[in-house]
């Protein structure tokens, strides 16, 4: 077991060692898992930056690692309401008149806490938004402490996310993850050896804007291997939004998703607890070598359907209470 600072690529960064998993975390750019390594089957389970992509990685820290995203994807024209207060973002999608994905991902985290056992090693890191830590603050003027934990056993590796409410008025609560696995994550293989699974129920019918028309539709019949025997994810654009409907593995229901080595018979899983209600599946136009299952606690755009919050998935905290969510990786 080993948890210690170290110089990553030019930049701070924690390391936790198991005797299975190796996992690398920046704390300076949103607390980011940038690696995540299963030494005994050799799989390099995300898109890690490489020391030439550092430039890209600081300024689009989404498309690495494990980002988090508050508010995760679109918010039309950078507006909605909550509990009869008005927010208003900055445009960050001209072309669609859209805000996306929030800036926590870009802000420095500390390390609060860290833990070292016989069979764990953990991490804790805060990011504290106040009128003086003021880059979430000055568009979503609500103080809070938002904590990432990230366990690491010769089992998985456990990653939660709280939020604490530490102001005065309720405050509404998105989260998300833009999770690119790698593809291939083995050695020998192919892209087109890989095939996902995940917990998709219904597909979001988007306007040419990328946001919900308020319609869910049944999934198409290829959309269906999802939830069957695994969908091919590369050689086509794919950006999809959708619900979460359990699937079944081992017989028992399952969230989350499933990207499987065919030849070698190696999958990684990545669960989700029942806070996350919708999915994003996005390729960046299918030739890259990475994929994104999307967790979201709430669907694309969801301050803004006119639709109940138990499908939408849209959540307040109240003053001085905690949201948390949870999700994991391992590798069968």
């Amino acid at each position: 077991m080993k948890i210690e600072k170290i110089l990553w690529q030019g930049v701070d960064a924690v390391l936790l060692e198991t005797g299975v998993y190796e996992a690398i975390i920046v704390p300076s750019v949103g607390a980011n898992l940038v690696k995540l390594y299963n030494k005994e089957k050799q799989v390099d389970i995300l898109r890690t930056p490489t020391n030439e992509e550092m430039e890209i990685f600081l300024s689009r820290p989404q498309i690495f690692g494990v980002p988090l995203l508050f508010p995760p994807n679109r918010i039309e024209d950078g507006k909605y309401s909550f509990a009869g207060k008005n927010y208003e973002f900055p445009i960050t999608i001209p072309a669609q008149n859209n805000y996306h994905h929030g800036i926590i991902k870009s802000q420095a985290f500390t390390v609060t806490r860290t833990r070292f056992s016989a069979d764990a090693v953990e991490v804790e890191l805060s990011y504290f938004s106040n009128r003086i830590n003021n880059a979430i603050f000055a568009n979503f003027p609500h103080e809070f402490v938002c904590k990432i934990r990230i366990i690491l056993t010769d089992n998985e590796l456990t990653h939660i996310v709280s939020i604490t409410n530490a102001g005065t008025e309720p405050m509404p609560v998105g989260v998300g993850f833009h999770t690119p696995i790698r593809l291939p994550f083995s050695t020998n293989t192919d892209k087109s050896d890989y095939k996902l699974r995940l917990s998709a129920g219904k597909r979001w019918e988007l306007s040419d804007r990328s946001l919900p028309t308020e319609k869910l539709l049944d999934l198409s019949a290829e959309e269906s291997l999802l939830r069957t025997e695994g969908m091919t994810v590369t050689g086509k654009p794919i950006e999809i939004a959708l619900t979460d409907e359990a699937i079944t593995e081992n017989g028992k229901p399952y969230h989350g998703a499933i990207l499987t080595d065919t030849k070698n018979k190696v999958s990684v899983y990545y669960e989700v607890d029942k806070e996350f209600k919708h999915w994003t599946l996005w390729n960046n136009g299918g030739e890259v070598d990475w994929v994104c299952p999307e967790p979201q606690t709430w669907a694309i755009n969801a301050p803004n359907l006119n639709l109940p919050r138990e499908i939408t998935g849209l959540q307040g905290i109240s003053a001085g209470k905690t949201w948390s969510g949870t999700t994991r990786f391992y590798v069968k």
